[in-house]
């Protein structure tokens, strides 16, 4: 069995770390080494990781998610490559169901992870990106069930609790830090996916999430990020002349997450989240152009089947029942 190494981005989250760690110690398989990347954190994140006997990389700063990863990724060399938040608890089985799905031509691979409190509600299995640049995460809300528990090849996983081949990071490199934090994961899922990358969703791992534990899923910065990054998925991924062939999905999408932020009280780290993208979208499109792929439009449309195929088999959410009774 292949090494593994757990990379876990941390920002004064001393309390969750508490939680996290001893079910780190607790696997079955134990990785060779738990590198914990430290965002310049204030509280005792660092004193406590360290003595749990997790090695500690310190930033000096909050640099964002996607670079503690990055980070952590250059620091090692082991052939597998463990993800996951500070915010997350593990079954004692996690890590080595996902090393077993780890087989030829799986890349990546990521388990059953439910919200926290014990209520048989799922958190996240795996990602699917529409045409709207609007991500969903499958599952996320709805109880546990026989469909859940069934394995099968997935194209993104969300890098809540994921195992990755490091040559997928060789091939199509890190995470893009421009994201900072949100929807970064997604970004290098469609790249796996234009690669013709495949990965595992592995519900026999089961973790437990407590769920955006830095800031909270409405924080106005929460939000912000969303939204500009939302733009950046467009720049970075969609074709030339995307304005024709997807336009009115994105304008349908992203108003409706825009009525969906206002109605939680933050319709103005929406608008500005969306200023911020606009203003660079233009050199990220330029920077992204030799990495753009005409697919992309075939992959956004697919992953709408799945997620349609999705509804219809595990209950119709009402956000994308709106949603794709106004773009089908």
């Amino acid at each position: 069995m292949r090494p593994v190494v757990l990379v876990i981005p941390n920002w004064n989250g001393e309390g969750h770390l508490r939680r996290l760690l001893p079910t780190v110690a607790a696997q079955t398989l134990q990785p060779e080494r738990v590198l914990v990347v430290d965002n310049g954190s204030v509280d005792g994140s660092v004193a406590y990781a360290r003595a749990q006997g997790a090695e500690v990389v310190q930033l000096e700063r909050n640099l964002g998610f996607a670079a503690a990863v990055n980070r952590g990724i250059a620091a090692t060399a082991e052939p597998l490559v463990g993800i996951l938040n500070n915010d997350v608890t593990l079954d004692s089985h996690y890590w080595e169901e996902l090393s077993n799905a780890m087989g030829s031509g799986v890349s990546f691979a990521t388990g059953k992870i439910y919200q926290s409190g014990g209520n048989n509600v799922l958190d996240a299995t795996w990602d699917l990106l529409t045409r709207s640049a609007l991500a969903i995460r499958c599952g996320n809300g709805l109880t546990d069930g026989e469909f859940w528990s069934q394995p099968r090849p997935i194209s993104m996983a969300p890098l809540t609790a994921a195992l990755f081949d490091r040559r997928v990071f060789e091939q199509i490199g890190g995470l893009d830090e421009r994201f900072e934090s949100y929807l970064e994961d997604v970004d290098l899922g469609l790249r796996c996916a234009v690669r013709g990358l495949v990965g595992r969703y592995v519900p026999l791992a089961r973790a437990e999430h407590w769920g955006s534990g830095t800031l909270g899923a409405w924080h106005g910065d929460t939000v912000r990020r969303i939204s500009r990054n939302q733009v950046y998925l467009v720049a970075k991924h969609f074709p030339q002349g995307w304005p024709r062939r997807l336009g009115w999905p994105v304008v349908v999408g992203q108003l409706l997450w825009g009525l969906a932020a206002l109605k939680h009280g933050r319709g103005i780290p929406w608008l500005v989240g969306k200023v911020e993208g606009i203003r660079r979208f233009g050199s990220l499109r330029k920077s992204a152009r030799a990495a753009r792929s005409d697919d992309v439009a075939g992959l956004l449309l697919e992953f709408e089947r799945e997620a349609i195929d999705l509804q219809m088999k595990t209950g119709a959410d009402r956000f994308w029942s709106w949603y794709f009774r106004w773009t089908k």
